[in-house]
């Protein structure tokens, strides 16, 4: 009476799930099953894209921390992936950027979903309602029919048998030269921490050798045409290979005797340097003078600016004021030799003209200026009276001449 009892209860919720379901069977597993995680009051779904969902069915458990919070109530094709609905409680708080994998209970047990925080980034935000994991944080655990066939290929065809023969091969190149792999293994430990102290040298050398083949790769063109003009030139070098040689060998002949003369007249040519050092230096002290007096050696003595103006019809115009004084002498012929300032004499000490030529007006402008008018008083005061048959000449003591009547005027 009891077990008729309770296949009727089940009869009935299988028929009421049938109802609600829209008379759709699917199986046991695609009615929704009471008591099971994420059916209650305040239960919210969420939806993963897996790649591959292996043999997860609809009513598998959703898990966090091995702990049981919902259930999968749905699954669906997808594109080229499954679209898994998930229900939680609504106590279940999972940032936004949670990952999901499906994994299995034990080695023959059922698959579940585990959901998890992020691990290699920072958590973000809350998973709430509707909300959808993406297939890149989603995956699986192996399987235990995975983990079977990676075992079987590996007993079976992955060398495991040949073990044997690889340690008795290894033993035998090793047997004899101990000492010599000893030696070995702190040089590689040494050349793999030098490589990794310069591993940023080795990033930029790899670096530039990328940019190096961008560059090639855009010149591509030109070094075709490069590449297609070098065999012609190489004909001709080849046709000319015996002029080049004889040129060659010519030039190292020329050198021989270069290098003879020098060693032999090295003396000589310092001497020469050295004797031309003060025409480089005279040279250099003319300053501008030397290219500028270039311009007016052709039209001498007018200037080449001024020749227009100062040739007119039959005649020229002509101003010229000569410098014949020992101070210009010698800075125009003397200056940067060793007999400068030889010709100064006491003009050059002074530093201005002395004795006549001190006291000479200036032939240029002296006619222009107007006469000074000077009152005897005036000329008494600035020039002394003359003393009878006295000649006064400027710039020499009074000259006494016998016979010249008294109160005439010096000459």
């Amino acid at each position: 009476m009891r077990a008729t009892r309770k296949a009727v209860v089940v009869t009935v919720a299988v028929g009421v799930a049938l109802g609600a379901s829209g008379c759709e069977w699917n199986g046991l597993n695609s009615v929704p099953m009471p008591g099971t995680q994420g059916r209650g009051e305040g239960a919210y779904e969420i939806q993963i894209e897996m790649p591959n969902v292996t043999t997860l069915s609809q009513n598998s458990p959703v898990r966090v921390d091995d702990v049981a919070v919902g259930s999968v109530s749905g699954i669906e094709v997808q594109g080229w992936h499954a679209l898994v609905t998930v229900s939680l409680n609504p106590d279940v708080q999972l940032p936004a950027n949670a990952t999901a994998k499906i994994g299995q209970t034990s080695l023959l047990g059922s698959q579940h979903i585990e959901l998890a925080p992020p691990v290699e980034e920072e958590p973000e935000g809350r998973l709430e309602a509707g909300d959808l994991i993406p297939i890149e944080r989603a995956g699986a655990y192996p399987t235990t029919e995975q983990t079977l066939s990676s075992l079987s290929v590996v007993l079976n065809g992955g060398g495991l048998a040949q073990v044997q023969d690889i340690t008795t091969e290894l033993n035998a190149a090793l047997v004899g030269r101990e000492d010599s792999v000893r030696d070995l293994l702190p040089q590689l430990d040494q050349l793999v921490g030098s490589l990794d102290k310069q591993r940023g040298e080795i990033i930029s050398a790899m670096e530039g050798i990328d940019r190096l083949a961008s560059t090639v790769e855009a010149q591509r063109d030109t070094l075709n045409k490069a590449l297609d003009g070098i065999p012609p030139a190489l004909d001709i070098l080849v046709a000319q290979r015996q002029d080049i040689t004889n040129a060659l060998t010519s030039l190292g002949g020329l050198s021989d005797v270069a290098s003879r003369v020098i060693d032999e007249s090295g003396d000589d040519f310092a001497t020469n340097v050295r004797a031309l050092s003060p025409t480089l230096k005279a040279l250099a002290d003319s300053g501008n003078a030397l290219t500028e007096v270039l311009g007016v050696l052709l039209t001498f003595p007018f200037p080449q600016n001024g020749i227009n103006n100062v040739i007119r019809g039959d005649y020229a115009n002509l101003a010229m004021t000569i410098d014949v004084t020992l101070p210009r002498l010698d800075a125009n012929f003397l200056l940067g030799t060793p007999l400068a300032g030889s010709l100064g004499g006491p003009e050059g000490v002074l530093g201005k003209q002395a004795g006549l030529a001190g006291q000479a007006g200036n032939p240029l402008s002296d006619p222009l200026r107007p006469a000074a008018a000077q009152t005897p008083e005036k000329q008494s005061a600035e020039t002394p009276a003359a003393e009878p048959n006295t000649l006064t000449i400027p710039g020499l003591p009074p000259i006494t001449i016998p016979g010249l009547p008294q109160g005439a005027p010096a000459p």
